[in-house]
């Protein structure tokens, strides 16, 4: 794929091995491996799990991967992005269980969480990313890189940062340091499905006037007067003078409910 789509090749066996340790892999698992490259993680991937579907957008890697023959893989030519992931893996929606792995490039990691976290979900995600998006994953309220993605993401997850990747371990090297995170769906969500896009709407117009207090937001994006605006976050137990970084997302997906 090469940088004309945004990736960067890792070869260390023992930091591909890490992250394949990261899937808690087990021999019966279904993987869906998004983006193989060359195929160095797929290499590592395939020995400790009962299947591996590869999915590679770039032509020229899928036919070099599909003509190595690797036993327990099957590479499919398609966009991550665009193609239903049960459709590859040839599954009806509601069969088996899957978890899936990949280094991402950094302009499709949101996108690819959201698509990762809609039902029926994985049992469990596993990407390579750049380490300052990972922060923002895994971000705590009142920190400084809390925000409308830690909240959209921790509402339906949990996410751990696994260990962290320095940039000399790429081919060729990318300019930032890069983490292994592991997102893990939750049993009960915050959110039903229904509400998750008008939610990441709200929480971008919320984080949009972050430096504000929340009162002032909320007459802003509920359309609310002083008094009804106070009043609402009052009645959630919510002080009206806050900065919206400072609420979990428990607090917040309230507050989406009560403003709708």
């Amino acid at each position: 794929m090469g940088q004309r789509l945004g990736q960067h090749f890792l070869g260390d066996p023992s930091i591909l091995d890490r992250i394949v340790d990261g899937l808690e892999p087990c021999s019966n698992d279904t993987v869906l491996e998004i983006g193989p490259g060359r195929g160095s993680l797929t290499k590592r991937l395939v020995p400790r799990v009962g299947r591996v579907v590869a999915v590679e957008r770039d032509r020229s890697l899928a036919a070099q991967l599909t003509g190595e023959g690797i036993e327990g893989c099957e590479v499919v030519l398609a966009d991550a992005l665009r193609c239903d992931w049960h459709e590859v893996l040839g599954t009806a929606p509601c069969e088996g269980r899957f978890k899936v792995v990949g280094n991402i490039p950094y302009y499709v990691t949101t996108p690819l969480l959201e698509k990762a976290l809609t039902p029926p979900l994985p049992e469990l995600v596993v990407f390579l990313v750049q380490r300052e998006l990972a922060d923002r994953l895994r971000a705590v309220p009142g920190s400084k890189t809390y925000g409308a993605l830690s909240v959209g993401v921790q509402s339906a997850a949990t996410v751990e940062q696994l260990f962290t990747v320095p940039r000399g371990a790429f081919r060729p090297p990318p300019k930032v340091d890069s983490a292994v995170v592991r997102v893990t769906p939750l049993a009960d969500p915050l959110l039903s499905e229904e509400e998750r896009a008008p939610f990441r709407r709200f929480l971008a117009e919320v984080f949009a006037l972050r430096r504000k207090r929340l009162g002032r937001i909320l007459r802003s994006v509920g359309g609310l007067d002083r008094e009804g605006a106070d009043s609402l976050a009052l009645g959630l137990h919510i002080d009206p003078g806050v900065r919206p970084e400072v609420l979990a997302p428990h607090e917040l997906v309230a507050l989406y409910r009560a403003a709708r």
